[in-house]
C-alpha cells in the first residue's frame, strides 16, 4: 500500500547536530564546541526545512523557512537559507534576510553576522539598499540648578549706619 503522505523533515538544533558530529568525528569535546558558540551558555537555535552538516568544514547549512535565535545575544533571525561556520564564529544568511536585536531591525539580501564581534555586515539586491532600524533612546534632559527661592527671606535693604527704621519698618 502506497504512503499516503510524508512526515516533515525533522528540526535538529544545528548546533546539537554540529556538537555530536564534530565531537564524534574529530573528537572535540562536545561543551568546547558549544561554549565557543555561546559564551553565556545559551544555546543558539537554527530551525529550517533542510538541514546540512559537514563534520569535515564545521559548516552547517540550512535551507527553506529559516530561522535563528540567539537568546544571550538577543537575537533573532530569518532568511531563505543560513549557512553556519562553525570554526570561524560566522553565519551568513540569504534571501530576504531579516535580523531583529533589541528592538533594532535590519533587512537585506545577505547578512552576515559575525558571532564573535556582535557585529552584522549586510548587503542589498541588486539595485536596492539595505534597511535598517534603529531604536535611539531620547537624550535626557540636563539636571535643572539646585532651585533657590523666588524671593529671600532676610531683608536686602538696611537702614544706614547711625540711623534707625521708623517702628513698624523693622
Amino acid at each position: 500500500m502506497p504512503m499516503l503522505f510524508s512526515p516533515p523533515p525533522l528540526k535538529l538544533s544545528a548546533i546539537v547536530l554540529l556538537a555530536l558530529l564534530l565531537g564524534s568525528v574529530a573528537r572535540v569535546p562536545i561543551g568546547r564546541v558549544a561554549n565557543a558558540q555561546t559564551n553565556s551558555g545559551q544555546p543558539m537555535r537554527l530551525e529550517a526545512d533542510i538541514q546540512e552538516a559537514n563534520a569535515k568544514t564545521g559548516v552547517v547549512t540550512a535551507r527553506g523557512n529559516v530561522r535563528i535565535t540567539y537568546p544571550s545575544r538577543q537575537v533573532q533571525a530569518t532568511a531563505a537559507q543560513a549557512q553556519y561556520f562553525s570554526r570561524e564564529g560566522r553565519i551568513v544568511l540569504s534571501g530576504n534576510v531579516y535580523v531583529l536585536q533589541q528592538g533594532n531591525s535590519l533587512r537585506g539580501e545577505t547578512v552576515t553576522y559575525l558571532l564573535n564581534e556582535g557585529r552584522f555586515v549586510a548587503l542589498p539586491q541588486s539595485q536596492r539598499q539595505v534597511e535598517s532600524i534603529y531604536i535611539v533612546p531620547e537624550a535626557s534632559p540636563p539636571p535643572a540648578p539646585a532651585a533657590s527661592p523666588p524671593f529671600s527671606t532676610e531683608s536686602e535693604f538696611s537702614a544706614p549706619s547711625g540711623t534707625s527704621l521708623p517702628p513698624g519698618q523693622r
